[in-house]
């Protein structure tokens, strides 16, 4: 399609496709390129061989990962305390991995095309299922979903209670095929066919007139349901004080006081980060009576995330907990975390390689906790998810699903700095609101904290690196979405019917 003279011009549409891809999330948040991005890369792998297509896939990957994700080499090198060149190197080595699923997206994509299979049909199916795979393969990394990318289009983020995010993922996958498609046969034939573009302009009324109809359906039913009123504390505690014994009282302090100037006579519940007590809460007498001392005036509960520890068979397990303290100071429930960071939390399959270490100052390797455990607050059971638990479905799913009327998520995002990682952090926490249809509070250390209501709509946010609170009513909602009680039926069908293309008999190239 495009006759550029260098025999690079293939990679070079791969790397285009690549950024532009990273431009439509957030920081840049450009959304609208998402619909046009992967037009490059089609015409990059067009006429290619699957082999061939392998690697200009992988390229496209490459190029985006690293730009999506280069956040991390801040994390290991400020954090970590690894050497930059090395800090590189793991981003690098991540952005490979992820970049596997591109390259075998083109790859599927050629294979199925001999098969007289093109882009539109093809696309739309095999992207969700490799965003799928992605999701629990290798303990999953479900970051930046193409349809991540439209969380801000409220409209059409409304699908997400029947598909999950991977329904608009195929929706602009079609549309990108689709645009190609006529640029292609414009190309060979000199005549525009809009057959593809009109058809997946029905598509997308279809998911907006949904999304509309949807919006007003939530809306009446957060008006008639319960309200309560949340305080977020954001501390703003500088990540590399937060573990420092000498700071431990100061940051108590901080919170506490900022707790008390957040006070209203009608405050229901107050959220504190993910370890927001740098210490072991009811383990250290001194400080966890600091606390409890701190907090025995404030209205309603109390949510705060701390490390814990019990023995378990003979054998200390740490675990990243979250308590939930009634008013008096009873502790009345406890979540801990389930899905850890890798090598972060814990070091996977240390016995091939003993000579790795943790990403962050803890005390050791941390111990998962249950998977849908609940917490009771005020007789209203609440589903609590840690830091990047949130970017997980299936878990805020199974809270949910067992009863959880509220969607608590608390964070630690100090770790990336002003990047744009706390933006995409936040972004995906919009979809776990629609697909179950639940309100969701995000308490931060350092921000970004927020209230996204069940329409996906993020109605309070605080900035950036700032001492804060944030307070709002929020509707507590306990109805079981199409998604909440069957989950991922969409990308599963989709694989189902990858894996019987893959079977279907070779014809001739279209």
């Amino acid at each position: 399609m495009f006759n550029f003279n260098s025999k690079y011009y293939k990679y070079i549409l791969a790397a285009i496709s690549g950024l532009l891809l990273t431009a439509a999330f957030p920081k840049t948040g450009w959304s609208c390129l998402a619909w046009v991005a992967f037009i490059p890369f089609f015409a990059a792998i067009s006429g290619e061989t699957p082999r061939n297509s392998l690697r200009i896939g992988f390229v496209m990957g490459v190029c985006h990962h690293a730009t999506l994700l280069y956040w991390i080499v801040g994390v290991c090198h400020t954090y970590g305390r690894l050497p930059v060149v090395v800090a590189i190197a793991i981003m690098l080595l991540l952005a490979g991995y992820l970049s596997l699923y591109t390259a075998l997206f083109a790859f599927l994509l050629n294979k199925f095309r001999e098969k007289s299979i093109n882009y539109t049909i093809s696309a739309p199916i095999l992207l969700p299922c490799l965003e799928f795979i992605r999701s629990f393969l290798f303990t999953g990394f479900p970051w930046g979903n193409l349809g991540h990318s439209q969380f801000e289009q409220i409209s059409l983020l409304q699908s997400a209670d029947l598909f999950g995010a991977y329904g608009l993922s195929a929706l602009i996958m079609a549309a990108n095929a689709a645009i190609f498609l006529v640029l292609e046969r414009y190309k060979a034939t000199k005549i525009i066919r809009w057959q593809p573009t009109a058809i997946v302009l029905v598509l997308i009324g279809a998911f907006w007139g949904y999304g509309v109809w949807r919006i007003k359906c939530i809306d009446k039913i957060s008006e008639r349901s319960i309200h309560k009123r949340v305080t977020l504390v954001q501390g703003n505690i500088d990540q590399s004080l937060k573990w420092n014994p000498a700071y431990q009282k100061k940051t108590i302090d901080r919170y506490v006081e900022l707790t008390r100037s957040a006070q209203t006579p009608d405050t229901d519940l107050t959220i504190w980060p993910e370890t927001a007590l740098p210490f072991y809460f009811f383990r250290d007498e001194p400080l966890t009576t600091m606390v409890l001392q701190g907090i025995k005036d404030i209205k309603g509960y109390l949510l705060t995330g701390s490390p814990s520890y019990i023995w378990k068979n003979g054998k200390l397990s740490y675990l990243n907990s979250a308590y939930l303290i009634a008013p008096g100071g009873e502790v009345v429930g406890r979540y801990d975390k389930v899905h850890l960071v890798p090598f972060g939390e814990y070091v996977p399959l240390r016995k091939w390689f003993p000579f790795s270490g943790k990403l962050i100052e803890a005390v050791g390797d941390f111990t998962s906790g249950e998977k849908g455990q609940l917490l009771t607050w005020d007789d209203n059971p609440v589903g609590v998810l840690i830091c990047f638990e949130i970017i997980f479905p299936d878990l805020a799913r199974e809270l949910t699903k067992n009863g959880a009327g509220l969607l608590i998520t608390i964070t630690n995002d100090a770790w990336f700095g002003r990047s744009s990682a706390p933006y995409q952090h936040l972004s995906m926490a919009a979809f776990r609101a629609v697909e179950n249809r639940v309100a969701i509070a995000r308490a931060a250390n350092t921000g970004i904290s927020a209230f996204i209501d069940p329409a996906g709509r993020i109605t309070h946010r605080t900035p950036l690196f700032q001492a804060t609170t944030l307070s709002a009513s929020i509707p507590l909602i306990q109805s079981k979405t199409f998604y909440t009680k069957f989950g991922d039926i969409f990308p599963m069908m989709c694989l189902l019917i990858m894996c019987c293309g893959i079977l279907y008999p070779t014809r001739s190239t279209a």
